[in-house]
């Protein structure tokens, strides 16, 4: 029986897809809703040996059991894997492995033209003229260049968005542990309150995990400038979405620009969608044409090299415990 290879979604790269089956692997993908009873109930349908995770689905406790002992490889079609139960994959020796950086220039881009549009208006610079108004004799811009902005994850994405910043005169700052590595060129700050009370833009770069769920909340917020910017393209989670909209309501923050959110897809009619200074994405940070293809290379590569027993590329796999389990 050929292994099989289950793809959690209808659709994925075709370069991608030529470098499974190359390697002797059936493909076979899913229709929406992928939830945890779908995802359950293909696992008991079929024993595969890799799923390819695209999106943020569910692979809980239960998942991971109905796919067990079958699967050895969860590969991530990018990098956040906060709806993986990691510990559970791990005690199943299961390796989940991401697609570390393949997308880090296009998110970096992208919070790079949020951070512009918001600090030079054009948001609503566009919906006057196209009220047929020209604000030009009202209005005022502010230059980005010597701005400072605050980096939190600094990891491949973070990096990137600190060097584009700083390509353009921007101050950059990076929040770090006392005990993290250097960051080369660019200023550190170990103090969380004392970094945020600097920052004119905040760029949120980091993993969702226990510790940055809700690390921006009406406390941190409070000790952003009022004519401060947040940018997140991390994940929702990684913010209080209530605190932030409180602040941008009461006029205790300038702006945000918005790629991640608490649900997806975002509500209709949901409160960010009220406010005008507000700009908003719907996670497509890191979805360009270029990205995308690199992703899912780098992804089926992941697979392949797994299945074959090849050591890991460094950064890629998340519990390399997994290799150590009996």
């Amino acid at each position: 029986m050929t292994p099989s290879v289950l793809i959690t979604s209808s659709h994925w790269a075709e370069p991608a897809q030529h470098i499974l089956r190359n390697a002797g692997l059936d493909l076979v993908f899913m229709d929406d809703p992928v939830d945890e009873a779908a995802l359950v109930q293909a696992y008991r349908a079929r024993p595969y040996v890799a799923t390819v995770l695209r999106g943020n689905r569910p692979f809980t406790e239960q998942v991971l059991a109905a796919a067990s002992p079958a699967l050895q490889v969860l590969a991530k079609n990018g990098a956040g894997i906060d709806g993986v139960d990691i510990p559970a994959a791990t005690a199943r020796g299961i390796q989940v492995l991401v697609a570390a950086a393949a997308n880090a220039d296009a998110v970096a881009e992208h919070a790079l033209a949020m951070m512009l549009s918001l600090v030079r208006q054009l948001g609503p610079l566009d919906a006057q003229m196209r009220r047929g108004q020209w604000p030009a004799s009202t209005f005022m811009g502010t230059d980005f260049r010597d701005s400072t902005v605050g980096i939190v994850g600094f990891g491949s994405i973070g990096r990137r968005t600190a060097q584009l910043c700083a390509a353009l005169g921007a101050r950059v700052l990076v929040y770090r542990r006392a005990d993290s590595a250097p960051v080369g060129e660019h200023e550190t700050e170990h103090d969380f309150q004392r970094f945020l009370s600097r920052l004119d833009i905040l760029s949120l770069h980091c993993p969702l995990n226990a510790k940055t769920r809700g690390l921006i909340g009406a406390r941190e917020l409070a000790l952003l400038k009022p004519s401060a910017l947040l940018i997140n393209t991390a994940r929702g989670p990684v913010v209080d979405e209530a605190a932030l909209i409180d602040a941008l309501q009461q006029g205790r923050l300038r702006g945000a620009g918005l790629d991640t959110f608490d649900i997806e897809p975002l509500p209709a009619h949901h409160p960010l969608t009220q406010l005008p200074t507000v700009l908003l994405s719907p996670h497509v940070a890191g979805v360009t044409q270029q990205a995308a293809t690199r992703v899912a290379t780098i992804t089926a590569e992941n697979i392949v090299g797994a299945l074959s027993g090849q050591p890991p590329v460094p950064g890629r796999l998340i519990n390399p415990e997994v290799l150590s389990t009996p």
